[in-house]
């Protein structure tokens, strides 16, 4: 499993929430875990919020990426056409499901990587695609040449993730702390290279960093006690296994540490390494 697989699943289990998405924030809107849903609807209007008004059956949506299928399912219910791609056998399942709840809005689901999306078969398809925080998985250079074969011209493309910014790498308190994201720089300089034309570049990082103070205060606070509380009642009662197991996974265990539980995952630290922008884009002839 992923662990961005797992982190969905640990959402699902202990906050009740269906997407693993960052929420918006606003003044008006209390940082508290019980807010958490709220702040991701948010996310979610902010996003489609871009799309062209929907017509029944002809705005045709690419979700790339499309985890549970939330955002996918929110899509067909305001009267979008809209297939998904998602790599996981494990959130595909979950995907059909939320898919069967809804016979009357078909839609077709890609169970491969964005790499192996059959293109050839769907050439000058789609009128949008889509990326919501998976953007950043994906080699840009394969998703430029795919999504130049697949969105049809004047078709948008609509990217809402983090990306590096010029501190990466910089050694300083918190560096390492937040994998992922490309380059802010390098996306600059090649998707001038592709024919997409930029309509939007909204930077909302300071809308989305709050995220973090809330994640890093339920990590230390709530997960971090009950790691040390389940490692003390290993050690006592297994003191042999225990041992071994920390001393195959030293490595492993030192660095979750210092990426979940030495306090360095805060919006601070978010906004020194990371940019969180919303980008829209038009495919020109």
């Amino acid at each position: 499993m992923h662990s961005r697989e797992l982190g969905l699943v640990l959402a699902q289990q202990i906050l009740g929430v269906d997407d693993l998405h960052y929420g918006l924030w606003d003044a008006d809107l209390e940082l508290k875990l019980t807010n958490i849903g709220i702040a991701q609807q948010r996310y979610t209007d902010f996003l489609l919020a871009t799309l062209p008004p929907a017509q029944p059956g002809l705005v045709h949506v690419l979700d790339i990426g499309c985890g549970t299928g939330h955002i996918l399912g929110q899509l067909l219910d305001r009267g979008y056409r809209a297939d998904g791609v998602i790599p996981s056998p494990n959130l595909a399942k979950l995907v059909r499901q939320r898919l069967e709840k809804r016979p009357g809005n078909p839609s077709q689901l890609f169970e491969c990587r964005f790499e192996d999306f059959p293109a050839g078969q769907h050439t000058r398809h789609y009128d949008v695609a889509l990326f919501s925080e998976s953007f950043q998985y994906i080699s840009m250079d394969a998703s430029f040449a795919l999504l130049q074969q697949i969105v049809k011209p004047g078709g948008m493309l609509v990217i809402c993730d983090f990306f590096k910014t010029q501190h990466h790498g910089d050694g300083g308190i918190g560096d390492k702390s937040f994998g992922g994201g490309h380059q802010l720089g390098d996306f600059y300089r090649k998707i001038k290279t592709t024919r997409f034309v930029q309509l939007r570049d909204e930077d909302i990082t300071h809308r989305v960093s709050p995220n973090l103070d809330l994640l890093n205060d339920f990590l230390l606070k709530t997960i971090k006690p009950v790691g040390l509380s389940l490692d003390r009642y290993l050690s006592s009662n297994y003191p042999k296994l225990s041992w071994i197991a920390q001393k195959l996974m030293r490595k492993k265990l030192a660095k979750a540490n210092y990426k979940y539980f030495s306090g360095h995952r805060s919006k601070e630290t978010f906004e020194r390494y990371k940019t969180y922008h919303l980008m829209v884009y038009k495919l020109g002839g």
